[in-house]
């Protein structure tokens, strides 16, 4: 496969996989997708691909499996309560409701088997094409604020290949993520990916890098991930066919990591999703201070 360059276009394609049982929240998710679970009054899924499309990314691929057909539902119109809200003249309700509807061109397909995080990237392989793309995972949610995303895309237009978002982590933490092993570059905020481990142990960490849930990824990914063998947990690693890019530069392209230090929601386990709608609340002008004013007197009073 021959080196892979810059292309010329805007990346306008962002894949979501949403395929996973959630079963860290059962038995909320016996029924009902996690991506569907609500975070203040939004579910986590919709911040997700909002984040895509300011990111410039309009046509969006959800990779889904059984039971997560109201995901599709979500993004689609609800002509009966629509209808409802407008007879009773409830406009604010109504907008909130007909947000969802528009906000991208929306695709669907079904993983099938739970194969791993690469197995659903490569699911997207139709509808990609031969165009980079970006991965956005739903438990991470980056707050509009701080766009990571675009400043993504902009180094992937610039330099090629595939880049991923990377946060620095305690050492004691590092066993959690995918690790980065970098080289600096002239930009203060990126960096060159030498080697990737996919969780490591603290003493065999390269660094404290850790791998959070935004790509912007070159097509030879796919071809990559079609040769990989099933890693940790029996399942195709997305980190294991990065870790074959950023070692061989033919094969798609270099790999380069953006270094995140903005605001992250982390929502993979029940801690941090009660964790994320605090600090989500609390910053909402709507709800924030009279939910500020009461967690103070819950704190001094009851704790």
């Amino acid at each position: 496969m021959n080196q892979s360059l810059p292309r010329l276009g805007r990346i306008s394609k962002a894949v979501i996989p949403a395929a996973g049982l959630g079963t860290r929240f059962l038995p909320a998710t016996k029924a009902t997708p996690k991506e569907m679970l609500p975070v203040v009054d939004k579910p986590a899924i919709q911040y997700v691909v909002e984040e895509a499309v300011a990111a410039g990314l309009c046509d969006v691929l959800m990779i889904t499996g059984r039971n997560k057909r109201p995901l599709e539902d979500h993004f689609d119109r609800n002509y009966e309560l629509e209808e409802a809200l407008s007879r009773k003249g409830d406009d604010e309700r109504l907008s909130k409701v007909q947000e969802s509807n528009d906000l991208a061109t929306m695709h669907y397909v079904r993983q099938g088997a739970p194969r791993g995080l690469g197995h659903a990237v490569l699911c997207a392989a139709p509808h990609v094409g031969d165009q980079p793309f970006a991965v956005l995972l739903g438990d991470d949610l980056i707050d509009p604020r701080d766009p990571l995303l675009a400043r993504m895309v902009e180094v992937q237009e610039r330099e090629g290949g595939s880049v991923i978002a990377l946060m620095e982590v305690e050492p004691s933490q590092i066993h959690l993520y995918g690790c980065a092993a970098v080289e600096a570059t002239v930009d203060g905020d990126v960096v060159r990916v030498t080697d990737l481990v996919e969780k490591p142990e603290p003493a065999e960490a390269p660094s404290n890098y850790a791998i959070i849930g935004r790509y912007v990824l070159d097509p030879a990914v796919f071809e990559t991930l079609r040769e990989t063998e099933p890693g940790r947990g029996g399942e195709i690693q997305l980190t294991d066919a990065l870790q074959k890019l950023a070692s061989d530069e033919k094969l798609g392209g270099p790999v380069h990591g953006v270094v995140f230090k903005g605001r992250r929601y982390d929502t993979g386990d029940r801690g941090d999703y009660l964790r994320a709608i605090v600090r989500l609340a609390c910053e909402r002008e709507d709800l924030g201070p009279d939910f500020r004013a009461w967690l103070r007197r819950y704190v001094s009073e009851e704790m």
